[in-house]
C-alpha cells in the first residue's frame, strides 16, 4: 500500500473506479446470466472482489470479481447440484481451499508462466473484448455481456455473431456507439486536458443515456428499448433489497459432488487469478510486484464471503484490471471503491442505471480492449525473434478460439516446446579463437543440457580435429543431464588422449570437479610469440574484447600463469592507454599476466620514457603489435580542450595541443562540454601519438616499416566496453592526424 496512506493518491484513484464501475456492471450481470444463476448474485459477487478481495490483497491494481472463466463450470455446477444454495455451499469450500492455497505457498506456480504467454493473453483478452462487443454496439443482444468463450449457447460463435449481427442492427445503438467512441478518443488528445474534469467513460455513459431519452421522447424510432439497457433487479425497498442475497445450505456436506465441484472451482479459480494478478503487475507503470500467495488467500476470503452471502465466485479479472491502469489508478482505493459504488447503485439507482444503453458500455470495453491489443505489441514482440512471437500468436489464436484457461494451456506447451526445440538447437556454441599459442576450439554449453542434446553433442566431439586444443566450457550451464556427464567423461578420459587432443574443461560443478585439468592457456612462450605475426597479435585482441563485451571473459589459472612467468616473460603485444581507471588494458582485451606490456599515461601521449619502454617491448622482448588506445568521454582531454593549468600536469596536457588545433570547429564549440569536440580531438590525439612514435623513434619506426611489428590505433567507448580499431595506419608511413580521421 502507498506509504502515505490508502487516501494519498485519491485524486488518481476516484476517477479511476468509475471506469472501472462502469466497465465491471455489465460484466457481472452478464456472467451471472450465462453462469445461469440470479442476475443480482453477479453484482454480489463484483461487491465482494471490489471491497473485500482487494482489502486483502497485496496487489494495488488487480480489481477482482465473477469471471467470464468460470461460466461454463458454474453453469454446469448449478445444474448438477439442483440448488443454487448447495452450490453456495461449494464456493464457499472453495474459498477455504484458496485460503489452504496460499498459506501453503501455492502461489509460486506462476513464476513458472512464460512472459510470451501473459503478453498473448492479454492481447487475446483485447481482440475478444472487441469481437464481442461489436455487436453490442450495433445493438444485437442476443448473448450476454461477459461470455468470452468462442462457442456460445445459441450454437453461434464469436465470428459467426457478427454475421448475424447484420441482419439485426439497431441504427440508435450504432449512432450511441459512435459518438461514444469519438468522445472516448477526444478526451484522450492534449488539447482537450483543460476539459478533463471527470473520466471519459462517464461522459459517454451521460451523453448515451441523454441520447436515447431524446429519442424514446420524441418518439424517433432511434429509440432504444430495455432490452438493449443495462438490466439491473430492481428491489421494493431496503427489505427487498436484502432479500436478494441468500445463504448457503450446509446440510448438502454429506453431498460428495460438492466437493468435486468445490475442487474444481478453487483450482480453476486460483489459476486464473494468478494469471491476471502477474498480468496486471507486468502492466503497472510503477513496476510493483505482488505476492501471489498473498492474492490466493484475499481470493479465498472473498470467495467464503461470497458464497455465504449469494454472490458466484470470484477470481482477479484482466479486463477490470486492464482498464483500472489505463484509467491512471495508483492504489487499491479504487478496486474498493468500484465495488463500493456497485452496492450503492444497486441499493439507490437501478432504476437510473437501467437507462444505460449496452452500447455506450461496449464503445468502453471495445477502446479497453484496443489499448491491450494495440499493433505496436505484435511488432515489439516480433522484435524479439521467433522464439517468443510464436508462442505469443498462438496463445492468441488459442484463446480466442477457444476459451481462456484452454489457450493458455497450450500457450505454455507451445512456449515450452520452443524452449526445448531452442535448447536442443543450441545446446552449445561451437567456434575458434586465437590465442598466443595458435587456435584453439570452445565449444560453449548453454543454460540447459539435456538428453536430448546428447547426438548432437556427441558428433561434435567425433568430429574434432587430432592434434587441436579444446575447451569445453560449462561457466554458463544451469543443469547438464547426467548421460551428457558421461560422454564429456568417456571423451576425456579415452578419446581425446587417442586423438592427441588437448582438452581444458571450465565451469564444471563441484561434483565434477575431477574432470577439470590445469588450464593450457599458458602465457606466451618465446616460441609462442616467434611464431606470431602482428595480425594475429591484432586479431587476438580483438577477440579479446569480444569476449569482455559479451561478459564471456576466460577463466584462467592465475596462480599457474604467475609460475610459468617466474623465468621470463614473452609478451606478444604493447598497449599504451590512458590512466583512466576505466581503461585496464588487460580487462578490456581479456588478456593476463604475461600477455601484454601496459603502458599507462593521461591522455596516452607519447614521451622519451615511454618510447623507450616501448623500444624495450617491441626490439628486446619481441612483441609484434603496438596498440595506442584513447577513449571516450577522456577527462585529460576535457581539461587540454579546456587549456587547463595545474602544476606538472600542464606540460603533459600540452602534448595533446597538436590534435587540438588540427580539430577545426568554431571557437564557442571548442570547449569540454561538446561531446563531438572532445570525442575527434581524442580520435586525432591518438593518430597524433602514432605520428610521433615513428617520427621520435627509429628503432620502432624501422621495425613497422620492415612488417616485424605494426602500429595500430584504437577507441574505447566507455558506454558500450568496444573497442574500435584504426588499422589504415598498419600500412601508411606517413600520416597527419586530419587525413587519417577524413579516411
Amino acid at each position: 500500500m502507498n506509504k502515505s496512506g490508502l487516501f494519498s493518491s485519491i485524486k488518481h484513484d476516484f476517477p479511476a473506479s468509475i471506469v472501472v464501475f462502469l466497465v465491471a456492471l455489465p460484466l457481472c450481470l452478464g456472467v451471472a446470466l450465462a453462469s445461469g444463476a440470479p442476475l443480482f448474485s453477479g453484482l454480489i459477487a463484483g461487491m465482494v472482489g471490489g471491497i473485500v478481495v482487494a482489502s486483502f490483497s497485496g496487489s494495488q491494481l488487480s480489481v477482482s470479481g465473477p469471471a467470464a472463466g468460470l461460466t461454463a463450470i458454474v453453469l454446469s455446477a448449478i445444474t448438477q447440484l439442483s440448488t443454487y444454495e448447495t452450490f453456495l455451499f461449494a464456493v464457499v469450500l472453495a474459498g477455504v481451499l484458496q485460503l489452504i492455497f496460499g498459506l501453503l505457498k501455492a502461489g509460486t506456480v506462476s513464476n513458472y508462466i512464460p512472459s510470451n504467454v501473459i503478453k498473448g493473453m492479454l492481447a487475446a483478452i483485447g481482440i475478444i473484448l472487441i469481437l464481442k462487443q461489436i455487436p453490442h454496439a450495433f445493438g444485437y443482444d442476443a448473448t450476454a455481456e461477459g461470455l468470452f468463450a468462442f462457442a456460445q449457447p445459441d450454437q453461434h460463435n464469436t465470428f459467426t455473431e457478427l454475421y448475424f449481427m447484420l441482419n439485426k442492427i439497431h441504427p440508435g445503438a450504432v449512432i450511441i456507439a459512435l459518438i461514444s467512441v469519438a468522445i472516448l478518443l477526444i478526451w484522450e488528445r492534449p488539447f482537450f486536458k483543460k476539459f478533463r474534469l471527470f473520466p471519459a467513460p462517464l461522459a459517454v455513459v451521460a451523453v448515451g443515456v441523454l441520447l436515447n431519452q431524446i429519442f424514446l421522447s420524441s418518439g424517433s424510432p432511434l429509440g432504444i428499448q430495455p432490452s438493449h439497457l443495462v438490466s439491473i433487479p430492481v428491489s421494493d425497498g431496503l427489505g427487498g433489497f436484502f432479500s436478494n442475497f441468500k445463504t448457503p445450505d450446509f446440510s448438502a456436506f454429506a453431498n460428495p459432488q460438492v466437493y468435486v465441484v468445490a475442487v474444481t472451482l478453487a483450482i480453476v479459480a486460483s489459476i486464473e487469478s494468478l494469471l491476471s494478478l502477474e498480468a496486471s503487475d507486468k502492466m503497472d507503470p510503477e513496476r510493483r510486484y505482488s505476492s501471489t500467495n498473498q492474492e490466493l488467500k484475499a481470493q479465498g476470503i472473498g470467495n467464503i464471503v461470497s458464497g455465504l452471502i449469494g454472490g458466484l465466485p470470484v477470481t482477479s479479472v484482466i479486463v477490470r484490471s486492464s482498464a483500472n491502469i489505463q484509467s491512471g489508478a495508483k492504489t487499491k482505493l479504487s478496486a474498493i471503491m468500484h465495488g463500493v459504488l456497485l452496492l450503492l447503485s444497486a441499493l439507490l439507482i437501478p432504476g437510473l442505471l437501467n437507462m444505460i444503453p449496452l452500447a455506450a458500455l461496449a464503445a468502453i470495453l471495445i477502446m479497453t480492449g484496443y489499448k491491450l491489443a494495440k499493433v505496436s505489441i505484435f511488432k515489439e514482440m516480433f522484435k524479439n525473434g521467433w522464439g517468443q512471437f510464436l508462442p505469443f500468436v498462438i496463445t492468441i489464436a488459442a484463446i480466442v478460439f477457444t476459451d481462456l484457461l484452454i489457450g493458455i494451456a497450450i500457450g505454455i506447451v507451445v512456449s515450452t516446446l520452443s524452449i526445448l526445440n531452442k535448447n536442443l538447437r543450441n545446446s552449445y556454441f561451437f567456434k575458434k579463437e586465437q590465442y598466443h599459442d595458435g587456435e584453439v576450439i570452445r565449444v560453449e554449453l548453454s543454460e540447459e543440457v539435456s538428453f536430448l542434446n546428447k547426438a548432437s553433442l556427441m558428433l561434435t566431439l567425433e568430429n574434432l580435429p587430432h592434434n587441436s586444443k579444446v575447451i569445453l566450457d560449462a561457466t554458463r550451464s544451469v543443469y547438464i543431464d547426467f548421460d551428457v556427464i558421461e560422454v564429456i567423461k568417456e571423451f576425456k578420459n579415452v578419446k581425446a588422449p587417442e586423438r592427441n587432443i588437448q582438452l581444458n574443461l571450465l565451469g564444471f560443478k563441484n561434483n565434477y570437479k575431477d574432470y577439470n585439468n590445469v588450464s593450457f592457456m599458458s602465457a606466451p612462450t618465446k616460441e609462442s610469440q616467434s611464431q606470431l605475426k602482428p595480425s594475429q597479435v591484432l586479431q587476438i585482441l580483438k577477440d579479446g574484447n569480444n569476449r569482455f563485451v559479451h561478459n564471456h571473459r576466460l577463466d584462467r589459472n592465475h596462480s599457474h600463469l604467475v609460475h610459468t612467468t617466474a623465468s621470463g616473460q614473452f609478451p606478444h603485444a604493447v598497449v599504451l592507454s590512458c590512466i583512466d581507471s576505466r581503461t585496464s588494458s588487460e580487462v578490456i582485451f581479456d588478456q593476463s599476466i604475461g600477455d601484454i606490456f601496459s603502458v599507462r599515461i593521461a591522455g596516452n601521449v607519447s614521451n622519451e620514457d615511454i618510447l623507450g619502454s616501448m623500444e624495450f617491448g617491441c626490439k628486446v622482448a619481441g612483441s609484434k603489435l603496438i596498440v595506442v588506445l584513447g577513449h571516450t568521454n577522456c577527462g585529460a582531454i576535457k581539461g587540454a580542450c579546456d587549456h587547463v593549468q595545474l602544476g606538472n600536469l600542464t606540460g603533459l596536457l600540452s602534448k595533446v595541443k597538436p590534435a587540438l588545433d588540427a580539430e577545426v570547429v568554431t571557437l564557442e564549440n571548442r570547449t569540454s562540454k561538446n561531446t563531438d569536440f572532445v570525442n575527434n580531438v581524442t580520435r586525432l590525439n591518438v593518430f597524433t601519438t602514432m605520428k610521433n612514435i615513428r617520427e621520435s623513434s627509429p628503432i620502432l619506426n624501422e621495425m613497422i616499416n620492415s612488417g616485424e611489428i605494426a602500429l595500430v590505433g584504437a577507441m574505447y567507448d566507455v558506454e558500450t566496453g568496444k573497442v574500435t580499431f584504426y588499422e589504415k595506419s598498419l600500412v601508411e608511413s606517413k600520416f597527419t592526424p586530419v587525413q587519417i580521421l577524413q579516411d
